[in-house]
């Protein structure tokens, strides 16, 4: 009987490593989609995966991404947002009541009251109230949600920062954008899930502390895109090989990860390790891209004020940030330099330059997300750790500055399900203290863990025997007055 096969080419040797890598990229091709469409394999240590696959919320979120524009040193709410004519018409008399209510420091250091700084005017059809060193974010009144009976714990920097990032008054727990990736997950898995953008001009206050995953795996923590210049060094190859043979070495890569991996079980650190590999990989076609601003037309760089001084440095930011949640980055993070909103001394001066560098690229981002659809489902956060108090604070012969205030701040956020063109909180005549409608940073925490589609309550990690929370043992509450 003659073979089936007597009449069939000769199969070339050539062709027979041309199908073999194309079977091997094929295989590593469906473990990625599966990947990404199965979610991958999911750890035992805890009630969520240690991937950064996607994962459903507990209810329906009217965010996806969050922008938290991150104003270190705590702004004064009185010359901002918080309009005070009792406190203007007191401008340069003792404080009435019991100095000591001030805090912070001795009384001795401790001033005359302080009026407003700046001409403060309704903005929008909202009548917002908003200061004139702001005229670019004014423009934008009627997206903004002001909540300005915000209140925290500690009138330290150290403490205050720990607090509005992580809920906890001291270091080594999770930040609020590793909550929110270890809850979600990441919409590309090509890109970091939560991204930090520094200032060229030094880390903030705490340092890598403020993006920090805590005792959640270090797979949810911030990664840092440098400033200037590369944002991530060696992220191109050494040297360029057919995209075959570097999907089948990223395929086999993968597979011996898994083994090792499967024999190492409860290790975050190798999960965090492993993931981080992988990433670096998988950016080599992805990241260039998003992080290239050369692309944007010239009418997108002038709105964020790129190539203008001052606002250069803080626009590139912003633009990128808007370029990363438009590729599904879950949570970008803005951070200035130490703390150039924290002005003990001549704070007329200083909010000027703080708002000369970040209020046109703000603005710009806001319109920016608005005109590409964007602002619906990306949540934008504007606010410091804590505001300043309505004395003035002694520095030599000076007193033109404020001190710090833990007893009342001004935050914002516009987009991602709030109501725009509104303002919830009251605090009293001088700026000082919350009277109405008081929201703690873990109401702020849980609100915003909502609008993305978590409950703060569900939202946990065990350790120690304990159900650890962003939000504590005391229950918060929702403000469901900001939602639109």
């Amino acid at each position: 009987m003659k073979s089936p096969l007597a009449n069939q080419t000769p199969l070339r040797r050539r062709d027979f490593f041309s199908r073999t890598a194309d079977g091997v990229l094929g295989a590593a091709f469906a473990h990625l989609i599966g990947q990404d469409l199965l979610g991958g394999s999911a750890s035992a240590a805890g009630p969520l995966p240690n991937n950064l696959a996607r994962r459903q919320g507990h209810h329906p979120a009217k965010a996806t991404s969050v922008i938290q524009l991150f104003m270190n040193g705590g702004p004064s709410q009185m010359d901002l947002f918080d309009p005070k004519p009792v406190l203007d018409r007191m401008d340069g008399k003792p404080f009435p009541g019991n100095i000591e209510e001030i805090g912070n420091q001795s009384t001795d250091n401790i001033g005359v009251m302080m009026g407003g700084r700046y001409p403060m005017r309704r903005r929008g059809e909202s009548g917002l109230w908003m200061a004139d060193v702001l005229p670019h974010t004014a423009e934008m009144a009627d997206e903004l949600c002001f909540v300005h009976s915000m209140w925290t714990d500690h009138p330290n920097h150290d403490n205050a920062l720990y607090k509005i990032h992580s809920g906890r008054l001291f270091m080594g727990h999770p930040t609020l954008g590793a909550w929110t990736v270890y809850g979600l997950g990441t919409e590309n898995r090509n890109l970091p899930a939560y991204v930090v953008l520094n200032d060229p001009l030094g880390l903030p206050h705490n340092g890598t502390r403020n993006w920090t995953s805590g005792f959640l795996p270090p797979t949810f923590q911030g990664t840092t895109l440098r400033p200037s210049g590369s944002p991530i060094l060696n992220l191109k190859p050494q040297f360029e090989q057919p995209s075959t043979v570097t999907e089948a070495a990223r395929g086999l890569l993968e597979r011996l990860d898994r083994d090792h991996r499967a024999g190492r079980p409860h290790q975050p650190d190798l999960d965090a390790r492993i993931e981080s590999y992988g990433l670096a990989a998988r950016m080599q076609l992805s990241a260039s891209e998003a992080l290239d601003l050369s692309s944007e037309p010239e009418h997108i760089l002038s709105m964020y004020g790129i190539g203008q001084k001052p606002t250069d440095s803080y626009g590139r930011r912003c633009l990128l940030a808007r370029r990363l949640v438009e590729r599904g980055v879950r949570f970008v993070s803005l951070f200035l330099e130490e703390q150039p909103w924290d002005s003990h001394v001549d704070l007329a001066d200083n909010h000027r330059a703080a708002c000369e560098r970040t209020d046109k690229p703000v603005a710009g981002l806001l319109r920016d997300l608005r005109q590409r659809g964007l602002l619906d489902d990306t949540l934008v956060i504007w606010g410091g750790e804590f505001g300043r108090t309505p004395t003035s604070q002694k520095s030599g012969d000076l007193f033109t500055g404020r001190d710090h205030n833990m007893q009342a701040f001004s935050m914002w956020m516009a987009g991602g399900g709030v109501k725009g063109g509104t303002a919830y909180g009251r605090t009293d005549d001088f700026g000082h203290a919350v009277v109405e409608d008081p929201v703690s940073v873990h109401d702020f925490h849980a609100t915003v863990l909502h609008l993305l589609g978590l409950d703060h309550e569900r939202l946990f990690y065990p350790r120690g025997g304990l159900e650890e929370r962003l939000t504590g043992i005391v229950p918060p509450r929702v403000v469901t007055e900001l939602l639109a």
